[in-house]
């Protein structure tokens, strides 16, 4: 597995499959990583996206303990340590095979939970629309550290349910209470929903604004060139990230990415 990793996070990615495979002993059946580990190359503030597939739904006792011992093999980003952010997604493979939109999954852990975690708050398996681009983007790209290739283990997402993921994430970004003390990564992922509802592909958040800038009226290109900045930087965000420019460009963005989606479909979901 380490040949086929980063050196980087190999020591870290053998530490958080170990994790998984202890608690999901007898029904785990891939472990797929993906993301900027292999798109691009990690940022400073990267995660490190792992996908999980079991064979039967884990019971709360499981996922609770799974849960709480991730976090000692994740680290919250810019934390100056070796280890970076994990972001684990766990799918019992019933749930998507057969696809089905919404998906279910059966847990997520990211850095944001951690505090929830650690005072035994934990959501429960739900629905989850971003499952659809979550799999598009792992048969698009991803490297399977347990069990098989992407491609053999999931079907491809039909165009009209990644059409349905792309909205009604977008659908999410309304006021600016939603996106307020995250703004970099919203505008960044708002960049990367422009670029997959005219291209049906999934780029890394700087190679999608890079080319979402290309596009954009200049008015707009100040906050999107700012957010690309500090996220490949790894530095504090741009004040502009924190004035009304934010909630004109998600505004603007919103519906271009609406008339995008609203066009017949002419091509297949990201294979």
């Amino acid at each position: 597995m380490a040949a086929s990793l980063p050196a980087d996070i190999a020591r870290q990615v053998r530490l958080a499959l170990a994790v998984i495979e202890r608690h999901l002993a007898g029904t785990l059946l891939s472990v797929h990583l993906f993301g900027s580990a292999l798109d691009g190359g990690l940022r400073p503030r990267s995660d490190i996206d792992l996908l999980v597939t079991t064979r039967a739904i884990p019971g709360d006792a499981v996922r609770q303990a799974l849960l709480r011992e991730l976090l000692e093999v994740s680290a919250p980003p810019g934390n100056g340590g070796p280890w970076r952010p994990l972001e684990i997604t766990v799918v019992a493979r019933g749930e998507v095979v057969p696809w089905r939109y919404p998906a279910t999954r059966e847990l997520q852990f990211g850095e944001w939970l951690r505090q929830d975690i650690r005072a035994g708050v934990f959501e429960a398996r739900m629905p989850d629309h971003d499952l659809a681009i979550l799999l598009s983007q792992v048969r698009q790209h991803s490297t399977a550290l347990l069990g098989p290739p992407a491609t053999t283990c999931f079907e491809p997402v039909p165009w009209q349910d990644f059409i349905a993921a792309l909205t009604d994430t977008v659908a999410q970004w309304q006021t600016d209470s939603d996106w307020a003390g995250d703004e970099r990564n919203v505008v960044l992922a708002m960049a990367r929903i422009w670029y997959s509802a005219a291209t049906g592909r999934i780029a890394p958040k700087d190679v999608a604004a890079a080319w979402v800038l290309e596009r954009l009226p200049a008015t707009h290109r100040p906050l999107l060139a700012a957010a690309r900045a500090s996220y490949l930087s790894g530095g504090p965000d741009d004040p502009v990230l924190r004035s009304p420019a934010t909630a004109a460009f998600m505004r603007y963005a919103a519906g271009v990415v609406s008339e995008l989606l609203a066009q017949p479909a002419g091509s297949s979901a990201p294979r």
